[in-house]
């Protein structure tokens, strides 16, 4: 379609090849529903779907009956957060904990268990970015249900000590939740962690198809997490999501998922080396960047301009790269990026910032001219 590298990879990514491959072959050859047990087409296509399973629950240490298909990341949270209010009312546990930089998929659900009688405890987040463990301890009550922290932040790429988030919630029995929509597949040992009760997973983030996800829910124990489901009319995906599964969907966030553990390290190398080429190519400029490089994740990096709006940037850098000032899903509202409010700037610096996200499909970028480009507008 064109020339112009994609920088703009949080907000989705390009399909793997072999991930597309398997994904058509599900579509046009073998493409029955892997609810059919009378004949060959179902039995395949329910192999694939519990090969996909496996897959997906082996990133994260977690077993193939604790993987929930879903549309998205965006699906799991509501699942996730909404999914519990009828627990939480039934045991008088009317108390939630969240942070005011998550993704809105997670933020509006819990603005919905507001108008249903909860209260939600709102954690700010420091200068960087990250959110305070102290401040999480001391928002912990007898009657708090759930406690959901994102594993790293979609816009600034910065990272949540989801381990230390763990250990201070050792001792309280709530369910800990995380969007890890931009880590799933990249930061392995963070998700890996069993204090973690429930995980969302977005496919489109890890060169999957757009349209399917999963929430993992681990079980302590023989206990599952008592969620229930937020749509009805069949039994698939243990009763908590009805519907036919897209089995080519399925079985390319599947193996997407494999093949993302497989290459970590070595695509960590090769965005590891884009952010230091991007870094010094911008860093003569004096941008003001949006957390700490090494607190945030190889392939992300957001900063500012002082005196360039976003918007002005972009349409600059047209030609020489894709790029974007925030969140995919908000980008049409242009309203101050609440995260990089949240990290205590005014509206107009959260208006001057941008986002450059890429990953080891990315070709090769012309830093040094993007440089040259901004330095005009200074």
């Amino acid at each position: 379609m064109t020339n112009i590298p994609y920088l703009d990879c949080n907000a989705t990514t390009p399909l793997e090849p072999a991930v597309c491959d398997i994904m058509l072959h599900f579509l046009t050859e073998e493409f029955g529903n892997e609810g059919s047990r009378t004949h060959e087409y179902g039995v395949r296509a329910k192999q694939a779907v519990q090969k996909a399973r496996d897959q997906v629950a082996a990133v994260v240490g977690a077993q193939r009956d604790e993987v929930i298909f879903t549309s998205g990341a965006t699906e799991s949270n509501n699942l996730a957060i909404l999914g519990l209010c009828e627990h939480g009312l039934k045991l008088g546990r009317r108390h939630l904990i969240t942070t005011r930089i998550e993704h809105k998929a997670a933020i509006e659900p819990f603005e919905v268990m507001e108008k249903r009688g909860y209260e939600v405890t709102w954690l700010d987040c420091d200068r960087d970015g990250r959110v305070g463990v102290e401040q999480l301890g001391a928002s912990l009550r007898p009657e708090t249900l759930l406690v959901s922290i994102m594993a790293a932040n979609n816009e600034t790429g910065v990272r949540q000590p989801l381990d230390e988030i763990g250990r201070v919630m050792s001792g309280h029995d709530a369910y800990f939740h995380t969007d890890a929509a931009q880590s799933y597949a990249k930061d392995l040992e963070a998700l890996r962690n069993p204090r973690i009760d429930m995980i969302s997973v977005s496919g489109h983030k890890i060169f999957a198809p757009k349209g399917i996800g999963a929430l993992v829910i681990r079980r302590r124990g023989y206990e599952r997490v008592p969620i229930q489901p937020l749509i009805h009319g069949g039994g698939q995906e243990r009763g908590l999501r009805p519907g036919t599964l897209p089995v080519g969907l399925v079985a390319a966030l599947g193996l997407a998922a494999e093949i993302a553990v497989r290459d970590r390290e070595k695509r960590a190398t090769l965005c590891r080396k884009m952010k230091a080429d991007a870094l010094n190519a911008l860093g003569p400029l004096s941008p003001r960047i949006h957390g700490r490089p090494e607190q945030t994740m190889d392939h992300v990096l957001n900063l500012a301009f002082p005196g360039v709006h976003s918007e002005a940037l972009i349409v600059a850098l047209k030609d020489l790269a894709a790029i974007s000032n925030g969140s995919a899903c908000t980008s049409s509202s242009y309203k101050p990026s609440h995260v990089i409010k949240a990290m205590g700037y005014g509206d107009d610096e959260a208006n001057e910032a941008i986002r450059l996200s890429w990953c080891h499909l990315t070709p090769e970028v012309d830093w040094e001219g993007i440089a040259r480009r901004i330095k005009g507008l200074l």
